[in-house]
């Protein structure tokens, strides 16, 4: 007669016990690595919608159509600065070409990035798109909330005679030859529109070569 299975023993515990372990551990690593594909997945998707957003290209009938106007459209990306993500995307837009370059920086609570469109001149700003990690809801959030506020920057002056001229004031400190390449900030925001124009000039640089910057 075979011996009955002591499932109270040491042994059976400590072997039952690795087994589960194992059983669980790998159920948990499949979860995550579905999950964070998809996740990935999702974040390369929005990149592509802030880049669109910088054209004016907004409204989108489901994630397919945004994919295919970003294919249709972003020609080409230059990662300069891999540590930074400072890239270039080269576009065609109605026949014409524009550069988007991303930019980063920091706001009064936390990071804050967007993407600059220029024109074929490589100088006059197309177009500006801009979000935060934990800027101020109605304050220093408008920099992403407000489309109004990113639409500014249309035809400003980004670069002139080699340096970067383009940034943000409150628009009582705004010189008349300024505004050309300035931007008045949000009211209420003083610190997070400081951060963007602080964004601009660190982040161009990355791009010296591309801008034709002086040194």
């Amino acid at each position: 007669m075979a011996k009955k299975l002591n499932t109270n023993s040491n042994p059976y515990i400590i072997i039952y016990s690795i087994v589960l372990v194992v059983i669980v551990a790998f159920c948990l690593a499949f979860v995550y690595s579905s999950l964070k594909e998809q996740q990935d997945k999702n974040v390369a998707l929005d990149v592509k919608k802030q880049v669109l957003a910088t054209l004016d290209i907004r409204e989108f009938a489901d994630d397919a159509d945004a994919e295919a106007q970003y294919k249709n459209i972003v020609i080409m990306t230059d990662t300069v600065d891999a540590e930074t993500k400072s890239i270039i995307y080269t576009c065609k837009l109605n026949g014409e070409y524009k550069y988007i370059l991303s930019v980063k920086g920091m706001g009064l609570w936390g990071p804050i990035w967007g993407y600059v469109a220029l024109n074929a001149d490589k100088q006059t700003v197309y177009g500006a798109y801009f979000n935060h990690e934990s800027e101020t809801a109605g304050l220093g959030a408008e920099i992403k909330d407000s489309k109004k506020w990113q639409d500014q920057f249309k035809g400003k002056k980004a670069i002139v005679d080699g340096e970067v001229k383009l940034g943000v004031k409150k628009p009582t400190d705004i010189k008349p030859e300024e505004k050309d390449f300035t931007v008045d900030g949000v009211t209420g925001a003083t610190l997070t529109c400081n951060g963007v124009d602080l964004m601009f000039k660190e982040s161009f640089k990355k791009y010296s070569d591309f801008l034709n910057l002086k040194n």
